[in-house]
């Protein structure tokens, strides 16, 4: 018998990324504000990710009522922008936390927040053998296909982790990860979350000091946690003094706030993400007022209040 992970589709080996088909196998809740959806399908066995924030795109029904089904060929995204409106499906982004290709079955935790999208809709009705689309990297593809910003410099001894609820899959997946490849990197990370019971029990290595900011006990809105963690809490380079280099603004209501870290640069990494308002704060206080080398911040508005990128 043919193993699945020869079944590889020859069309799709060229491309980077690709379309999965993809049925809902197990809905696993983590606490009250997080879920794990737990997906199968053959083409689970042509999946790959490289990293512990491994970024995919996830279909879902259309405004009709429709599950995606998009055609598995290297033009879907001009396959789904001709569609009319009520046939086109709402696309988000989402980490994957973990991946078992032998077992066909890919992992990704959902944050919920009551029914105000497409995906919290899904989310929040979804059954077992619901069906939906991923776009994922393609493990035939032989060069790296991007789609993640984990890429800490051989240099670093230090690291800092700031988050909220949609940037804690990622976070898990990076605690997780550093229990076997640096047990010894110094870790600091912080996760803002909606609720004290949202407070999970994380694997991690013992060099990493974990802080959970839950709002409800701090009483605190959103992205103050994440605020408070970093201009308080966490153990900051000795500081620099302001900086007088020049720090463009992103306009974070028409784009996205995505900067990555780059090169060998000291001993200091920091991975942050979350709402981009809040980001963009964050940014301009490490870069500005503590004087941090832009190279060793990468910096990611996972989402915008009041706004949806597709």
């Amino acid at each position: 018998m043919t193993s699945p992970l020869a079944r590889l589709a020859p069309a799709a080996q060229a491309t980077p990324y690709r379309l999965f088909d993809l049925d809902l196998k197990a809905i696993e809740p983590l606490s009250p504000s997080l879920t794990r959806f737990v997906f199968t399908g053959e083409d689970v066995a042509q999946m790959t990710t490289l990293a512990p924030d491994q970024r995919v795109k996830l279909l879902f029904p259309t405004p009709a009522g429709a599950p995606s089904n998009l055609p598995k060929h290297a033009q879907w995204q001009q396959a789904r922008r001709e569609l009319p409106a009520q046939d086109m499906p709402p696309m988000r982004t989402y980490t994957i936390r973990a991946l078992r290709r032998e077992a066909l079955e890919v992992d990704v935790d959902f944050v919920l927040h009551g029914v105000n999208g497409p995906a919290s809709a899904w989310a929040t009705h979804a059954r077992v053998g619901d069906r939906l689309q991923m776009v994922a990297p393609n493990l035939a593809y032989a060069d790296d296909p991007g789609g993640y910003e984990w890429k800490p410099p051989r240099s670093a001894r230090r690291i800092l982790l700031i988050g909220d609820e949609t940037a804690l899959p990622a976070i898990a997946g990076i605690l997780e990860q550093l229990v076997t490849t640096a047990p010894e990197l110094a870790v600091e990370a912080f996760i803002e979350v909606p609720l004290e019971a949202d407070c999970l029990d994380l694997r991690q290595s013992p060099a990493t000091r974990l802080h959970w900011l839950p709002r409800d006990l701090l009483r605190s809105e959103h992205g103050q946690g994440m605020q408070h963690a970093v201009r308080e809490l966490a153990s900051l380079p000795a500081l620099r003094g302001a900086s007088t280099v020049e720090l463009e603004d992103v306009d974070i209501d028409e784009s996205i706030l995505w900067e990555q870290a780059c090169g060998e640069h000291g001993d200091f990494h920091a991975w942050i993400a979350g709402e981009s308002g809040t980001v963009m704060d964050i940014r301009r206080y490490l870069i500005k007022e503590r004087g941090l080398p832009r190279e060793s911040l990468t910096l990611m508005g996972y989402w915008r209040a009041g706004r949806v990128f597709d």
